[in-house]
């Protein structure tokens, strides 16, 4: 019994799975800004460009009278809380698009070093990974490599 627990142990404190629950439980609480970004400030300005509130619009299908003579229908098809759900995602990639994906590349390209895609290669006799002809270490092991050899 004591070492399926140790096992076990070491199967939740495995660093992968940490990482997973961590970035579960930061994507959650960053949805809920996305989703307050959207529902309390786009949304509320498509009411400016006239885009209408689709919640309430629906088919009644399958009419027919209750016992006490009250219109009953058997079925409602919401198509406007799907329109609007639609509405939704679509602000919603719109505000991770704009708010957060070119931002971060725009970031990532200023701190990203120009490579000269042109320079001749060589392999580096440690790792065998391609590195440019005159260096003198390699940018992926960081094995000194001797002159390259003609």
């Amino acid at each position: 019994m004591k070492g399926w627990s140790k096992e076990f142990r070491t199967f939740l404190m495995r660093g992968n799975l940490v990482d997973l629950a961590v970035g579960v439980v930061i994507g959650a609480a960053f949805g809920a800004i996305v989703n307050s970004l959207v529902k309390d400030i786009l949304t509320p300005l498509l009411g400016l460009v006239h885009v209408p509130d689709f919640s309430q619009a629906m088919i009644n299908i399958g009419r027919h009278l209750d016992a006490h003579h009250h219109v009953v229908y058997s079925a409602q098809i919401r198509w406007g809380l799907f329109v609007n759900t639609v509405i939704s995602f679509l602000l919603i990639a719109f505000a991770v698009f704009f708010f957060i994906v070119k931002p971060v590349n725009r970031l990532m390209a200023r701190r990203k070093p120009e490579q000269d895609v042109d320079l001749p290669k060589r392999e580096c006799p440690e790792c065998l990974s391609k590195i440019p002809t005159a260096a003198k270490r390699c940018a992926f092991c960081t094995a000194e490599v001797g002159p390259a050899t003609a």
